[in-house]
């Protein structure tokens, strides 16, 4: 088990419903992200009020991670001023941390327990959400993919 030491949580989002995945050929969904202070993560069946709560058993993305530092060089890249992480629907922003390191390990983070399970590889609705160019600008970290291991509240930092 990684304790996660050094890793900052800068923002948390859920979402009821989805806007990409049962979308192809068609418009993106109008579902809002919300952001939250906090989450309430349950081992086995993901984050309370998110689109992926009890989506299937032993579903691989139960939480998402997405690396604040990335999203900050893949906006520069692109040219972008300042957008909000929101749109790449991921649950956790963090800092401080390579999340690929990560990918087949156990983590805990504020006390809770997660296992890292792939990369969230990016798809082709990142270049509607965000910017043309932003698939490719994401490729091999588009974030992490985690299994709840154990039950609690995950908090932002400040």
């Amino acid at each position: 088990m990684i304790t996660a030491a050094g890793i900052c949580v800068e923002c948390l989002y859920i979402s009821p419903g989805h806007n990409y995945i049962g979308h192809h050929g068609q418009p993106a969904g109008e579902h809002r992200i919300i952001e939250c202070g906090q989450i309430h993560c349950v081992a086995g069946r993901g984050i309370v009020g998110d689109r992926f709560f009890d989506h299937k058993e032993n579903f691989k993305g139960q939480i998402t991670f997405f690396a604040a530092e990335v999203f900050e060089d893949v906006c520069d890249g692109l040219g972008l001023a300042a957008p909000s992480p929101n749109v790449l629907r991921r649950n956790v922003i963090t800092t401080g941390v390579d999340l690929n390191s990560l990918i087949g390990e156990e983590f805990a983070l504020q006390g809770i327990h997660f296992a890292g399970v792939e990369e969230c590889h990016p798809c082709y609705w990142m270049d509607q959400a965000l910017a043309p160019g932003a698939e490719a600008a994401l490729r091999g970290r588009g974030g992490l993919r985690a299994r709840i291991l154990s039950d609690g509240p995950l908090r932002v930092e400040t």
